[in-house]
């Protein structure tokens, strides 16, 4: 089984473009590639922002915009079961990134860590990925998009391990203007 764990960093508060994303393939439990991408949000950073992830403009500036970058890395994400923690967030971002640039794209098959851990896990006193991380010992560099996919993907496989089915848990993101999560996939 190949999965693909991303997440991504934005340059402000209307979540509508990144400045960062990290993308980890796994495949059959072990960790193939990975990527940490720098992205020229054109727009503002927020400080706020800036205080999470610590990325500034000028750290983006040499930084391909994100239409430059899709086409290295779309097809990473579209190879196999993609996967994040709280997809909702990193999807919408990614779906506002299409509707901005005007972009059409196929939908993707993926799997919410956090959705997961509340269901399979719900002694624990929140689902945050730092929790999550302490819990399984899986080192983070919090808000790295990076390390972030990299823990996501842990995690994962740290589930799958324990013979955990991700059938039920499957779900189809569309981006188009109507897009979102329209139905639940079946492998």
């Amino acid at each position: 089984m190949r999965t693909v764990a991303f997440d991504v960093e934005t340059p402000n508060m209307r979540n509508d473009t990144i400045c960062s994303i990290g993308i980890c393939v796994f495949e059959d439990g072990r960790l193939k590639e990975s990527g940490h991408y720098l992205v020229d949000p054109e727009t503002d950073f927020d400080a706020l922002n800036i205080s999470i992830h610590g990325i500034r403009p000028e750290d983006v500036a040499q930084a391909p915009a994100f239409p430059e970058l899709w086409p290295l890395i779309g097809p990473v994400l579209h190879s196999g079961i993609a996967v994040a923690h709280n997809a909702a967030f990193d999807l919408g971002v990614l779906r506002r990134l299409f509707l901005r640039y005007d972009m059409e794209e196929e939908p993707m098959t993926y799997v919410c860590t956090c959705r997961m851990t509340r269901k399979l896990i719900p002694s624990l006193p929140d689902h945050r990925l730092p929790t999550l991380c302490r819990a399984y010992g899986i080192p983070l560099d919090h808000h790295d998009a990076g390390s972030d996919s990299r823990a996501c993907g842990e995690i994962l496989q740290r589930l799958l391990e324990r013979g955990v089915s991700l059938e039920p848990f499957l779900r189809e993101y569309r981006f188009g203007p109507e897009g979102g999560t329209v139905k639940r996939r079946r492998c």
